[in-house]
């Protein structure tokens, strides 16, 4: 059987989300964050790098979001539920499954870095001007980068119902964890397209289940 070592609060809701999707039996392990909010030691026993999220399948240990949900519906979407079978849909699934950790999560980790800059573990006396360094930062090009990809998204949403065009896909579970942290943290309110789509992606029973399984998803909002 499948066990998901699912961290709190983390990426890995994707991958519990996929599994009810496909009506795939499996194991929930769970982690608790560190003080730090860093995953604990004990995740490395099953992957050397000790993230979330990671898979065990038998003798396999799979790593990596978009590698997991792509194993998961080649080896498990027996009825083809989320095939897509026009060569648009394909590229276009593809772009966004890669896009989601590629370009845009970047982005909003560095937006959580730069907003632990003031705070601690930062020593005392530094954290004025870190927290100047990180507003200057973000000011001059961290903010701007995430409205021109925000733009990009919205348009591309405002033309199809799903990530990768009229079918629901692994795509749009990719962009869940993304969009849902852009959403808690105020910034789809010029993005009407893309918030109607996260809420159906919310609306949708797998969803709820993974949720009751995984546990709430919360974002630090700096």
């Amino acid at each position: 059987m499948i066990t998901v070592h699912h961290l709190e609060n983390s990426r890995s809701h994707r991958v519990l989300w996929l599994l009810e999707e496909l009506s795939v039996p499996y194991q929930l392990k769970r982690y608790q964050r560190e003080n730090t909010l860093l995953a604990p030691d004990a995740l490395k026993k099953v992957h050397p790098l000790g993230k979330s999220p990671v898979i065990t399948d038998g003798n396999r240990v799979i790593a990596e979001s978009g590698a997991i949900l792509e194993y998961l519906q080649q080896k498990y979407d027996g009825e083809q539920q989320l095939t897509l079978n026009d060569e648009d849909e394909q590229i276009q699934g593809r772009y966004w499954l890669h896009y989601a950790e590629g370009s845009l999560m970047p982005l909003l980790v560095m937006k959580l870095v730069f907003a632990q800059l003031g705070k601690k573990p930062v020593p005392w006396l530094l954290r004025p001007a870190g927290k100047a360094l990180s507003k200057g930062l973000e000011r001059a090009w961290l903010n701007k980068q995430l409205a021109l990809h925000g733009s990009v998204i919205e348009q591309h949403l405002s033309q199809h119902r799903f990530f990768a065009g009229a079918h629901f896909s692994i795509a749009d579970v990719q962009m869940s964890f993304p969009l849902l942290a852009l959403q808690m943290r105020g910034s789809l309110g010029d993005m009407p397209a893309t918030a109607r789509w996260l809420e159906g992606m919310q609306q949708r029973a797998a969803w709820q289940r993974a949720l009751e399984q995984g546990g709430p998803i919360r974002f630090n909002n700096g």
